[in-house]
């Protein structure tokens, strides 16, 4: 059986996935916000700064801030032990066949992901350097950003939380909702298709190349949860993505840029693609020449799985 498909090996009823999705929905939006919120609230009263000031700067995203930024990557990657809860209080799974159909992280195949993410960034810097600018937030200019204290802040954030953040993500869209998706229809585009566009969704208003980016991003995403059998391939896109992203707009940019997106043009889209098909195909060939596991017989599931 498929990653896709493991929620049926549970208890099994038609509304469990509604309910589960439905759950997740409020948890994203509302309730995990909210309580890390206040846990950063409670951590700021404590160091002795100003509450409102501090909390008001930090929720600005029009002016985004390293304990801005913080937050953020926190609340997101607050979503994992959710999905962990959902697995098992509703599904009655162990929580481990979220990661992968071991059910576990495989932090060796996790590692030669990274690996293989980079290799498929460098064909795409070579695309991207012979087409157009791709946008605001894209552009490398000569001059680089003087290293500031506020520098020094944001790039502890981004080598520390930006990781958890995107395994929030991967959690959360390819790994429940994909699951989700795939307990009610059988078709694995279907269970691909559904989360990739929330997940672009899930970004807010934005233009349409940047939106059609992020859908694409998430089939692709999507399509490696099924052929590889777990989240690695997309956690490791997407931290490597996000580094990226990040690392530009510190050396020549600026992080309210990247969190907010405008201008997007057509001419990113061959860029995403080059990277998104290359590590694709990368990643197919050395699972396959690897043997990694990309399903599981259900007579080995619940009572012989080994523990997380």
């Amino acid at each position: 059986m498929q990653y896709h498909r493991l929620l049926r090996l549970g208890p099994w009823s038609w509304w469990r996935p509604l309910v589960g999705v439905l759950f997740l929905a409020a948890m994203f939006v509302l309730v995990v916000p909210t309580v890390v919120l206040a846990i950063f609230v409670v951590g700021v009263a404590v160091s002795g700064h100003d509450v409102q000031t501090t909390a008001e700067a930090m929720l600005d995203t029009d002016h985004v801030t390293p304990l801005g930024l913080a937050y953020l990557n926190v609340a997101i990657a607050a979503m994992i032990p959710v999905t962990w809860l959902l697995v098992r209080v509703l599904h009655g799974l162990r929580p481990g066949w979220l990661s992968s159909v071991r059910p576990r992280i495989r932090w060796g195949w996790l590692g030669l992901c990274l690996v293989l993410a980079f290799a498929a960034l460098v064909t795409t810097l070579i695309v991207a350097a012979l087409l157009p600018t791709q946008g605001e937030g894209t552009e490398v200019t000569s001059g680089v950003n003087d290293f500031t204290r506020t520098s020094r802040d944001f790039l502890l954030v981004v080598l520390l939380l930006t990781p958890l953040q995107a395994a929030g993500e991967e959690y959360v869209f390819r790994g429940y909702l994909t699951q989700a998706f795939g307990g009610l229809v059988s078709s694995p585009y279907l269970a691909v298709l559904g989360p990739a566009l929330l997940f672009a969704l899930a970004h807010g208003a934005q233009d349409p190349p940047i939106f059609f980016d992020r859908f694409a991003f998430g089939v692709v995403a999507g399509v490696l949860v099924v052929l590889t059998g777990g989240l690695e391939a997309g956690i490791a896109m997407h931290v490597l993505n996000n580094f990226v992203a990040f690392g530009i707009a510190l050396a020549f940019g600026d992080m309210t840029t990247v969190l907010n997106p405008t201008g997007g043009t057509w001419w990113s889209i061959p860029v995403t693609l080059t990277q998104s098909l290359t590590f694709l195909g990368l990643t197919v060939w050395a699972g396959r020449s690897l043997g990694i596991q990309t399903a599981v017989r259900p007579a080995v599931l619940e009572p012989s799985g080994p523990r997380m």
